[in-house]
């Protein structure tokens, strides 16, 4: 689905199931006042206004917690999944459903459907417009009244019923007959529910959902509130006006020679008398039962109803805040004891940073921010974010050696590899005052598990633990990959490099395997928006020699790990380290 249409869907379900609560709210009030009822169906109107994600992402904006460590934090609570998933399931369905490197294809429908909703906005707006002028035109004809009551007042020679015309300087419109044909005493009533709207703004309320029907017009939902406002409006000034002392019966043959004689106002937003279900309406003004005012619980309910509406996708936005992880004071106890830092002017070729035996460190001509990718795990340029432009040009030549005896004679592999990084970022700290941090940030993510029809792994017969060279490593170039000794964690650190986005190991599968994997690594460039350049290929990994296939026959990288590994790649949301720099500076002298 396409991810626009998908965000239009979780908005529209957000508010149904916002309106449905609204009904059920109304229900439990339906022994209270109508003024409640009509704020409650109100607010259900105004939700469609306001989309959830606003929230979430303001609540996504505060930064509450700080965990001391490094280590990739890719999940969130279950309590936030369950949330994020009901209160998005289409965006959910989309991404969790979708796989990577599928072909581009044109799909019209978000347009057609586009254009559909324009052209619909423009003939309910077209359909408002001229309802208002026709209502303009009474107006402009009236003549002018003196009532004694605290808004203008004019007289109109049309059959439109008593209404109020405008929000901000509100005008009393009555037909010139209106005193030909009501009593005095009907008359009183009649003024008085007209005044009541103005009192409680109840034009401005309209309007308003004048305007929810616009944007929404395809909506059946919207519709329907729009007639649960109406019809409360109405009712709560009958309520003030039988409060006020008038007499139901007067009140009510009002009401019915005005529905007799005159036309309806063609506007909500022009609040008359009529306007709701009118035998419904003298039934209950002749029965003149007294509404209850809200008591102490129901007034709790309430208040806790539109904190969680308000307060619920905050908390989403909360529990998934980005989690900022305190690295900058890193101190191993482990340092390089020599190391060399130049600054390379020479413009010879790039030469790839080197772990060497013994936990030694060279790099020739590399720029600071290749230095510092590698520092961190070898994490890809689109995780790292910060820092002046010259780390991108200006190169280094570096080279570093451990104190004698302080690695473990024969440590090779990921050990070695990560305590010469950790040395590393301690030299990076010391001589470029580099500061990183880690900063949690939800973002789409590839997982691989096990395809449906089992794994086609081999395993390997290397023994990693007697620290071979060749473990945790894969050689080729990026269509035809080889790894000897590798396991599930090396394989998800090599696709992170290439997918566009982080790629997290959820097989469960452990020890060390020999894999082979061809795929096109061109296909479907398009969908891998998250990286910020050409597909990078992982810093220390080396081109290897042979020809490469022909990139048009092979498989997208989804289907070749599928085929040939027996894995499945699959795309969802999830919480991922992004690293940022706070500071860093031009090294000192040696």
């Amino acid at each position: 689905m396409n991810p626009y249409v998908s965000a239009i869907a979780d908005h529209l379900w957000q508010s149904t199931l916002f309106a449905g609560l609204a009904a059920l709210l109304t229900v439990a009030l339906r022994s209270n006042r109508a003024r409640v009822r009509h704020a409650v169906w109100l607010a259900a109107s105004c939700k469609f206004l306001i989309p959830f994600s606003m929230l979430i992402a303001l609540g996504g904006h505060v930064r509450w917690r700080t965990v001391n460590n490094t280590t990739q934090s890719a999940s969130q609570s279950s309590v936030a999944v369950v949330m994020d998933e009901v209160s998005q399931p289409f965006t959910a369905a989309a991404i969790s459903g979708s796989r990577v490197a599928v072909p581009f294809t044109s799909n019209p429908l978000p347009e057609i459907l586009l254009a559909g909703w324009a052209l619909g906005v423009i003939g309910i707006a077209g359909a408002w417009w001229i309802r208002w002028r026709r209502i303009g035109h009474a107006v402009r004809a009236g003549s002018p009244l003196q009532l004694g009551i605290p808004i203008r007042t004019m007289s109109s020679p049309t059959f439109l019923e008593p209404g109020v015309f405008g929000i901000l300087r509100p005008i009393l419109l009555l037909p010139e007959s209106i005193f030909d044909h009501l009593t005095p005493p009907q008359t009183e009533a009649i003024i008085a529910h007209e005044l009541c709207h103005v009192r409680h703004k109840d034009n401005l309320a309209a309007a308003l959902h004048m305007f929810v029907e616009t944007i929404f017009w395809f909506h059946p939902l919207v519709w329907w509130i729009g007639k649960r406002i109406v019809e409360e409006r109405e009712r709560a000034c009958d309520e003030d006006v039988l409060r006020s002392g008038s007499k139901p019966e007067v009140y009510a043959e009002g009401i019915l020679n005005v529905c007799r004689i005159y036309v309806e106002a063609p506007l909500v937003c022009v609040s008359g008398i009529t306007g709701s279900s009118l035998s419904q309406r003298i039934e209950q003004i002749m029965a003149n039962r007294m509404a209850l005012a809200l008591g102490f619980w129901k007034r709790l309910v309430l208040a806790a109803a539109a904190a969680v509406a308000l307060a619920g996708p905050f908390a989403i936005g909360l529990i998934n805040a980005p989690v900022t992880h305190a690295q900058s004071a890193e101190t191993p106890s482990l340092k390089f004891e020599v190391a060399s830092v130049k600054l390379n002017k020479s413009g010879s070729q790039r030469s790839p940073s080197m772990i060497l035996p013994g936990g030694g460190f060279t790099a020739t001509n590399n720029t600071v921010r290749a230095l510092i990718l590698n520092a961190y795990n070898q994490i890809p340029p689109y995780l790292l974010s910060g820092g002046p432009s010259w780390i991108d040009s200006d190169t280094y030549d570096v080279d570093a050696r451990p104190p004698d005896g302080a690695i473990p004679p024969g440590l090779r592999g990921r050990p070695l590899w990560d305590k010469t990084r950790a040395m590393l970022r301690a030299l990076l700290a010391d001589r470029f005052h580099l500061e990183i941090r880690t900063m949690g940030k939800e973002m789409p993510l590839y997982e691989i598990s096990v395809a449906k029809n089992g794994p086609k792994l081999t395993k390997s017969t290397l023994d990693c633990n007697a620290g071979s060279d060749t473990c945790h490593g894969f050689s080729g170039n990026p269509r035809q990959l080889s790894g000897m000794g590798v396991d599930m964690a090396d394989l998800a650190s090599l696709l992170t490099g290439y997918a566009g986005r982080p790629v997290l190991d959820k097989t469960g599968m452990s020890g060390v395997f020999d894999i082979r994997l061809q795929w096109n690594v061109f296909y479907g460039r398009q969908q891998t928006a998250q990286s910020t350049d050409d597909t990078p290929h992982p810093p220390s990994r080396s081109e290897g020699p042979g020809v490469m296939p022909d990139n048009d026959s092979l498989p997208d990288l989804a289907t070749a790990l599928d085929q040939q590994l027996g894995l499945k790649l699959d795309s969802r949301k999830g919480l991922v380290d992004t690293y940022v720099i706070e500071r860093v500076e031009r090294p000192s002298a040696n």
